[in-house]
């Protein structure tokens, strides 16, 4: 396996920076600063090193709308591509006023009139604009979003790579389903199936569980065994690429029991959810698939967009007025979750990958289902 660190591929790269330059234009941004780590790769193609838990805003990146130049904050060339010149890269400084000196000198950052940035600290809602005298700053994250929101060719491709690097780690563990065995195993295996394919960064922490059979969108409290009858849920995600696979599925343990009325309930809110994902629908309509077939809507997301890390939108009872406020478009890829519980049963739970077409929609992931 090769170490070496190269950037993403230069049609992937170059596709989505023209989306963001247009989308520049479309909002009258005449510079991009950035400093969330998803964004800046998403403009770059250059992968940087993976940061667990929060850090600090920092002018991390800087896209000039018309010259279309990168400036990029890194203390080294492995992994930046080669349309970005070793002259655009800045290192780290202590004194954040020596990195207002760099942006100054960046060309056209004297004449700019708006810049974006897609985040901000109280020292540098001081200091950006000493780099940028002349320009008023806004919220440049409107403009990342309508970027990240639509995929283009080369990103779905991306999507499939890891969808598959997820259904490998699913299956895996799927086939060490049985009475006796422990959660934490069945996440081992997923976890070694998926390093087997190639990654080794997990996009979530939850990997198995038995679900409950006395209170909904909970898992047993118990001394971590499956037990013969149980449902256990299956949740498959990866970092591959810089891109999100994910896929959940669950399974009954042994005996099946009175499983396959509750799996029925489930193919029922399935269907009317993949009925609301066809372009121009209102997202809220997927929210109403759950009313329509009796489900309450779980408390997380039933759908959120995939692609560099939870892309838009976000779909979620708690969030009504985004919901109303979107349409689904062709291009977008959206993590669907679909969940159903019965007292004394347990619940099923599933999430697909669904891509949005320009006449419906294809479901990205093939992973088997139980019935099947």
């Amino acid at each position: 396996m090769s170490v070496e660190v190269l950037p993403d591929d230069r049609a992937l790269r170059s596709g989505r920076r023209q989306r963001v330059l247009d989308q520049m234009a479309a909002h009258d941004l005449d510079v991009l600063v950035l400093g969330r780590q998803a964004n800046i790769r998403y403009v770059t193609g250059a992968p940087q090193l993976w940061v667990a838990g929060t850090r600090p805003f920092g002018p991390s990146c800087v896209l000039v709308r018309e010259t279309g130049a990168i400036h990029l904050l890194s203390t080294w060339d492995e992994g930046v591509p080669d349309d970005i010149p070793r002259e655009n890269l800045y290192g780290i400084a202590w004194n954040p006023v020596n990195t207002m000196a760099v942006l100054k000198r960046i060309q056209g950052a004297s004449t700019a009139r708006r810049v974006g940035t897609e985040a901000i600290s109280p020292v540098f809602a001081q200091l950006l604009p000493t780099a940028f005298p002349n320009a008023e700053l806004v919220d440049g994250e409107l403009a990342m979003r309508g970027a990240r929101r639509i995929k283009t060719a080369e990103e779905i491709f991306a999507l499939r790579a890891a969808i598959a690097v997820a259904e490998s780690g699913l299956a895996a563990a799927v086939a060490g389903l049985h009475p006796g065995v422990r959660e934490q195993t069945l996440a081992g295996v997923m976890m070694e199936a998926m390093a087997a394919g190639g990654v080794s960064t997990p996009a979530n922490q939850e990997f198995a569980w038995v679900t409950s059979r006395d209170h909904p969108w909970r898992r047993v409290n118990g001394d971590g065994r499956v037990n013969d009858g149980d449902l256990a849920a299956f949740s498959a995600g990866v970092l591959a690429g810089g891109y999100m696979g994910e896929v959940g599925r669950t399974w009954p343990a042994g005996a099946v029991g009175n499983a396959a009325p509750l799996y029925a309930r489930w193919d029922r809110l399935w269907s009317a959810l993949l009925n609301a994902c066809r372009p121009g629908a209102a997202a809220a309509e997927l929210l109403g698939a759950y009313e329509a077939a009796g489900e309450p809507a779980p408390p997380m997301p039933v759908a959120r967009g995939l692609g560099m890390g939870f892309d838009p939108p976000v779909i979620s009872q708690h969030l009504p007025e985004t919901a109303a406020g979107e349409r689904l478009d062709p291009g977008m890829v959206l993590a669907v979750t679909g969940y159903v519980w019965e007292q004394g049963v347990g619940a099923v739970f599933g999430r697909e990958a669904v891509l949005i077409t320009d006449d419906g929609h294809e479901v990205l992931t093939s992973s088997p289902s139980w019935r099947k």
